[in-house]
């Protein structure tokens, strides 16, 4: 076993960046460049996805642009506190129809799926890159699909963060004293092979 920081231990021979990889709420605010975000997004692009549909879309807003307060406002309050240091704040959505050429369209299994692909793509960019990415759900769902017009058939799938990383003194209480990598469960927890043990 591999120590990487105070909590994580890599148990087999994984890349680095897989265990150093880890989502801070402590962002500096400084503003992204644009060829930086678009390799967040290019990573994201190449994720595999069911008959090669790409079913995710990412709405975003930059930091002081004019879509920023709209994104930000749609964050609970707790996560507003962090967030609004970030350099950029986004939404997943995903497509939940199956559509081919010359196939009536069909709900689409693996749409989720297939999001959380693209968004951890995205993660392991930014973090290569000397960003963060950090993903949440404590935002108004019903109210993100009034204001950003997310069409029929689609789902809203997480919100999102990205910020360059900055120190926990950033931050307020109780976020600061939390603002560390976690820790995994033991792989030996997720693994069952041959199936489910018989009921």
């Amino acid at each position: 076993m591999t120590v990487e920081n105070d909590v994580r231990v890599r148990e087999h021979g994984v890349d680095p960046l897989f265990p150093a990889r880890w989502s801070p709420r402590a962002f500096t605010g400084q503003a992204i460049p644009d060829e930086t975000l678009m390799a967040m997004f290019e990573a994201a692009r190449w994720a595999p996805s069911c008959f090669n549909l790409q079913p995710w879309r990412f709405l975003y807003a930059k930091r002081d642009s004019a879509h920023w307060l709209t994104f930000l406002n749609l964050l609970i309050p707790h996560n507003q506190t962090w967030a609004q240091n970030a350099s950029v704040l986004g939404v997943v959505v995903s497509k939940t129809l199956l559509e081919r050429p010359n196939v009536d369209p069909v709900p689409s299994h693996s749409h989720s799926y297939d999001a959380g692909a693209a968004w951890m793509s995205l993660a392991l960019q930014a973090w290569k890159l000397g960003w963060a990415a950090h993903g949440m759900i404590g935002f108004d769902i019903p109210r993100t699909y009034l204001e950003l017009h997310v069409p029929e058939h689609h789902r809203v799938e997480a919100a999102f963060a990205i910020g360059k990383p900055a120190g926990a003194d950033v931050l307020p209480e109780p976020f600061a004293s939390r603002e560390h990598p976690s820790d995994r469960r033991p792989l030996s927890d997720m693994l069952l092979e041959g199936g489910f043990p018989r009921p």
